[in-house]
This record gives structure tokens, sequence and C-alpha cells, in this order.
């Protein structure tokens, strides 16, 4: 059975109680936003970071009741995840610098995709420094964080296995992410190669 219930439907059932409808929500528009995300920044872990940030807005909003239905929900959602995207542009001053007078070569940028064997320790390294890490996180955002990253389970599956809403999926993924930023910062884990 897959019917499609419009969106000014899903929302009213949410905004009444029902925590089944934004999972619907989310995942009516899951691929186009996600797509639009991803498009942007070139990035999965970053696009996963937006999508959950765009949605926890949303639901922020509908709890509030400020939410004005006008049948143009996905524009909506779509302006949010525009304006979050800015913000990480904003936020971590994408743009390549330059010293001197060098003119720019697009060479300069381009690298190989390929790790040579020191950028594979290098990746090793970080990947072993971020485990004794996520080991750090509280238990029901260790869980979460696991069950996305290396499970690759979506929010409602998470959602079911560890029976609670998938609000509180999302909210545990993004304190797990936060409190992971913090660890790695405290910690002055480079994670770049």
């Amino acid at each position: 059975m897959h019917t499609t219930i419009d969106d000014a439907t899903l929302i009213r059932n949410y905004i009444n109680g029902d925590e089944k409808a934004i999972e619907l929500l989310i995942n009516k528009h899951n691929q186009r936003l996600s797509s639009y995300i991803y498009s942007k920044v070139k990035d999965m872990t970053v696009t996963e970071d937006i999508f959950q940030d765009t949605f926890i807005k949303v639901i922020s909003t509908f709890k509030r009741g400020t939410y004005n239905e006008e049948g143009k929900f996905l524009p909506w959602v779509m302006r949010i995840a525009h304006n979050l995207i800015i913000d990480h542009f904003r936020r971590n001053k994408r743009m390549p610098k330059y010293q001197g007078n060098q003119e720019f070569n697009i060479f300069s940028v381009l690298t190989d995709d390929k790790p040579n064997a020191e950028r594979q320790l290098i990746k090793d390294q970080i990947d072993q420094d971020l485990e004794v890490l996520i080991e750090q996180l509280p238990k029901d955002q260790l869980e979460v964080l696991k069950m996305r990253i290396y499970q690759n389970m979506s929010f409602n599956e998470i959602a079911e296995n560890t029976e609670v809403s998938i609000n509180t999926a999302l909210g545990r993924m993004r304190y797990a992410l936060i409190n992971l930023r913090k660890l790695i910062e405290k910690n002055q884990i480079v994670l770049t190669n």
C-alpha cells in the first residue's frame, strides 16, 4: 500500500500528535532535499548534517505553532536548507586562499583521489582517533551514531530499533555530532590529511 498523503495533511497530523506523520514527511522529501544539499556542498557528511538541521528547524517551527500552511511546504524547507548551506560556507570560509600575487591555478587545488601510502596511514590514524572519541559519547548518542554511520540505517529504522520517536533519534544524532566536534577540538585532533 503506497498512498501519497499530501504535505498539509501530514503536517496537520504531526501537529495533532501523530509522530509517524513526520517520518512520512521526511521520507517523502528525503531524496529531493538531500540531492539539493549535496549538489551545493559536495560532501555526504555535511549533507546529512544540514539535512538533520533543516528538519530540526522544521519540527521546532511545528512545535511552536508558527508554521503558516499555504501549500508551500517544499519551497519553505528548501529555503531553510539553502540558508543553512550559506551558514555552513560562511562558518567554514571554504574559498581557498592564495599567498602573495600568485595567479589562480586550477591544478593547485586538484588532488589525486587515490591515497598514497602516507595518506593511507594518516587516514587510518584519523579513523582510530575518531573511534576512541566516539566511544566517549553518551550511550544513547553512541547508539544512534553507530546505527547511522556504520550500519547506514535511516532515522526511521533507528527510531524503530531504539523504540523512540524520529524526533528523538534526530536529536540524539545532532547532539552526538555536536559532542563529537567538542571532543575533537578538546583533544586537538586534526581530521584532514
